[in-house]
């Protein structure tokens, strides 16, 4: 069974490799095409999970996309992308057109099935992924009893919705600065960590985990707190009607497909968080639009979307609530 396994695996590897080189990713950028905004065109062999790879890379960059036009018809992907930089003004530092054209062009890997989005191994430092209940003084605890067990922190993010949270943080050990490879002292800080997350409530629900790892951090926390179960509404959570995303979803029976339309405040990353909670809900996005209009800038976003089984209006309602 096993070398049935590994058979059908490196088949499958070695397929995607040709299929790659008989249709090698084209990227084109266009400061011309458009007034206002950077035009970069990406075409290539469709993969699942490729149109959340483009977004983060973009999104990464800090760039701002305004309009976006995606197509993901059978084998064959087409995104279609206006983006600027932060103060509005079109790309032109060449250093960064040439990351973009390299990271998404022939020479990159983003479009292989095996690569996990963002994930790289580094024996640098070591990873602490922690999901819990949420409190005052919490993040202050946390960095406490990791001063008490000598890591020093290298990076941290920390996310909070509905009274739940999530955290990724990087340590090294205090005298070497290299990553905590002691499997003793990992147990400790799993223990410990996991104690200070349930706080004076030991039945509520908390989670650590240790890895060497570098996980792309913004779509690893997306993963821990859709988890979680962070969506779920309970009582005085729930948002104001001005507050909340418009969202309306239209499932077409006939077509064996749901258009979702999503109008909501812009703001930076919406649509990479976007993608990445379709993404976690098993949603497969074959075509969508993205446009950024009016005064208000209010970000309006067209999805066509399958699923094995229809779409729940009320999930992605909650579930886009927290972007």
């Amino acid at each position: 069974m096993e070398m049935n396994m590994s058979f059908s695996h490196d088949m499958g590897d070695e397929y995607e490799k040709f299929i790659r080189r008989m249709n090698p990713p084209r990227v084109v950028i266009d400061n011309e095409a458009c007034k206002n905004a950077t035009v970069i065109r990406v075409d290539c062999a469709n993969e699942h999970g490729i149109l959340l790879e483009v977004v983060q890379i973009l999104t990464d960059l800090n760039l701002i996309i305004n309009k976006a036009y995606i197509s993901a018809d059978g084998n064959w992907f087409m995104d279609v992308f206006n983006v600027t930089d932060q103060d509005g003004n079109k790309i032109t530092d060449e250093g960064i057109l040439d990351y973009i054209t390299k990271s998404l062009g022939p020479e990159s890997c983003f479009t292989s099935a095996m690569r996990s989005v963002g994930v790289k191994q580094t024996m640098d430092h070591t990873e602490i992924e922690l999901t819990g209940s949420d409190r005052p003084g919490l993040l202050s605890e946390l960095s406490a009893v990791l001063k008490h067990l000598k890591c020093n922190v290298v990076n941290a993010e920390v996310w909070t919705h509905n009274t739940r949270a999530a955290a990724v943080i990087q340590v090294t050990d205090e005298e070497t600065g290299t990553s905590i490879t002691n499997l003793e002292r990992l147990s400790r800080i799993k223990a410990l960590l996991c104690n200070v997350l349930k706080g004076s409530n030991k039945s509520s629900l908390a989670k650590t985990i240790v890895s060497h790892s570098v996980t792309h951090t913004d779509r690893r926390l997306h993963q821990m707190m859709f988890a979680d179960r962070d969506y779920e509404q309970t009582g005085d959570d729930v948002l104001e009607d001005r507050q909340r995303p418009n969202v309306d979803v239209v499932n077409w029976y006939d077509k064996d497909y749901s258009v979702v339309t999503i109008r909501c405040k812009d703001r930076p990353k919406l649509l990479f968080d976007t993608v990445c909670t379709l993404t976690d809900m098993g949603y497969v996005v074959f075509h969508a639009k993205i446009d950024t209009e009016g005064p208000q800038s209010y970000q309006v976003v067209r999805f066509l979307l399958s699923l094995h089984g229809r779409f729940h209006e009320s999930e992605i309602l909650y579930d886009f609530m927290r972007l």
